[in-house]
């Protein structure tokens, strides 16, 4: 892998943490807004370490040393920069595992999107007939998963294994989400201590940052340039927090490329898991545009709304 293409992967990497993460940021400021400056500084500070290096960097280790227990705790953050033959070979034959898991909990959350979730309409056809069809969200993902799970059995059954492992994380993570954001109606409530407010706020962190993190796997499997580009993400995401939340919010169709880009990585995923070759640079190529096309598209209404 060169410098080149390293830059692009870290640069991918950051614009979707960000993006990923707008609806966290928003629950943040809200929190923070109620909060003394001296809990406010401390969320930024030390709540960034303990975004970046143990949620962003210790979950993406922990799922490859999962995947791949052979290379050991070193190996599987060092294995991508390895040339070691038998390094190349474990990792070629765990990767398949990880990316069908991921692959499917990123395609999950693009349908709930899709079908259930309120969204302003950014492809008001497209999107406006789907959300007619809520009650469907459930047979449109048990037909994915039967689909993926029914293929990967011809190729490796561990495979298969990992999509329903995807398929799990995403119904358990979903319900922690709808957890935090009706428990961040509470958390504005200024008799509550600071203390409270800042260890609640690392909890929603760490479980919006999943989807993050899943996703980190379409760009790269190597755990640093995770740790790095997501970590960038992060910081820009604590700044956007304190600095231009109510600016970011008023770009009302950004949710929305963040989760097109969602569903490309998942697709990607899922195709790299089947042994179909996409480009390194593909996943932040679709990033790019994904997120691209609809903030422009919100830069343009906010134009006719203004005037």
């Amino acid at each position: 892998m060169n410098w080149i293409n390293m830059v692009v992967i870290v640069l991918g990497l950051a614009l979707f943490e960000t993006i990923a993460s707008v609806d966290n940021a928003v629950i943040n400021a809200e929190v923070l807004a109620t909060m003394q400056p001296k809990g406010r500084r401390w969320f930024l500070v030390w709540g960034i370490l303990i975004a970046v290096f143990v949620v962003r960097g210790l979950l993406p280790w922990l799922i490859v040393w999962g995947v791949n227990p052979s290379l050991g705790a070193i190996g599987a953050l060092t294995s991508t920069f390895s040339n070691d033959p038998s390094v190349r070979a474990s990792i070629d034959l765990a990767s398949p595992i990880l990316l069908a898991g991921g692959g499917t909990f990123l395609i999950f959350l693009f349908f709930h999107w899709l079908f259930l979730e309120e969204k302003h309409y950014g492809l008001p056809r497209f999107e406006g007939f789907f959300a007619k069809k809520g009650i469907w969200f459930y047979a449109a993902v048990s037909v994915i998963l039967s689909v993926v799970v029914w293929y990967a059995l011809r190729q490796n059954p561990m495979m298969a294994f990992g999509a329903v492992l995807g398929s799990t994380a995403f119904f358990i993570t979903h319900g922690f989400k709808q957890n935090a954001e009706e428990k961040e109606r509470s958390l504005t409530d200024k008799s509550l201590s600071d203390i409270s407010k800042l260890m609640y706020l690392e909890i929603i962190d760490a479980t919006f940052s999943i989807d993050g993190v899943l996703g980190a796997f379409a760009f790269t499997l190597s755990v640093p340039l995770i740790l790095l580009g997501n970590g960038l993400g992060a910081v820009i995401v604590r700044q956007i927090t304190v600095g231009n939340i109510d600016r970011i919010k008023k770009y009302i169709f950004l949710k929305n490329g963040a989760m097109y880009s969602i569903l490309f990585l998942g697709t990607f995923m899922i195709l790299k898991s089947f042994g179909v070759k996409v480009p390194e640079w593909a996943s932040s190529l679709a990033t790019f545009a994904s997120v691209g096309y609809f903030f422009f598209k919100s830069k343009k209404h906010l134009k006719l709304q203004i005037s």
